[in-house]
């Protein structure tokens, strides 16, 4: 497969979530509610806020106790809980506005926990990569809607590339770690160990432009309501992979 074939496989977003499929599903019923933009913020802004709640008990039982292994386990159940109510919205779009939500919540056990332990290393850290990671998000939204970034074809195909080659530098890292070793430049706080941080947070970023594309085309085709659920989504998977890399990267500088 070429990259172009691997771009028509995927869609026209470079996030694996969306294929061209994913608003493809017709109304019969044309009383039936359709998907809407505002529809679609509205339950990116419900799902923020149901993984600040989650966040924030992981958050207070971290500095509550000071003790790692008291959060522990709800960090990975929240992880494994994430990661199989991912799949499950990915594999069934139309239990989105149950498993979306559900993921938000699960994510946020994990995010607490994880933020709390950078918070206790480097003081302040958290509410700079919070306030970094809106700041990107509505600048390429500002960016998107002015047309000062167009995602054309050769634009989804570098950020496809780019998403796909950070992804099997981080399963093979996964791998390499079972064995007692690993990638070194994934956490090297070096020239280079900053450099990789600083292109998976750019590639990061720009997957939210794929996906303010995608999900425009969706409103404009008057998609399934249940589909507003899945583009947010969509949009909370970016947001957190782009949050996670920039409180990797602040770490790297602090140190």
């Amino acid at each position: 497969m070429n990259s172009k074939q691997a771009l028509q496989t995927f869609g026209r977003s470079g996030n694996p979530m969306f294929s061209d499929k994913t608003f493809s599903e017709k109304i019969v019923d044309v009383r039936a509610e359709r998907m809407t933009l505002q529809g679609t913020v509205n339950k990116v802004g419900i799902s923020l806020i149901l993984l600040i709640l989650t966040a924030s008990y992981t958050w207070n039982l971290y500095f509550s106790t000071n003790d790692p292994s008291s959060v522990s386990g709800l960090m990975i159940g929240g992880m494994i809980a994430g990661f199989v109510f991912a799949l499950a919205t990915i594999f069934k779009r139309t239990w989105a506005p149950i498993t979306a939500p559900l993921y938000a919540l699960s994510k946020g056990l994990a995010l607490g926990g994880i933020s709390a332990m950078y918070e206790a290393q480097f003081d302040g850290i958290t509410i700079q990569a919070v306030s970094l990671t809106f700041a990107t998000m509505f600048g390429l939204l500002f960016a998107y809607k002015t047309g000062i970034i167009k995602p054309d074809e050769n634009f989804r195909l570098m950020i496809f590339a780019g998403t796909f080659a950070i992804f099997a530098v981080y399963m093979v890292n996964l791998i390499m770690s079972f064995f007692g070793t690993g990638i070194s430049i994934i956490n090297s706080t070096g020239p280079w160990g900053i450099v990789f941080s600083l292109v998976v947070v750019a590639i990061a970023a720009l997957n939210l432009v794929l996906d303010f594309d995608y999900i425009e085309q969706g409103a404009e085709q008057g998609a399934p309501k249940y589909l507003e659920w899945y583009g947010a989504f969509s949009l909370m998977v970016t947001l957190i992979w782009l949050y996670l890399e920039i409180l990797r990267l602040l770490s790297k500088l602090r140190r």
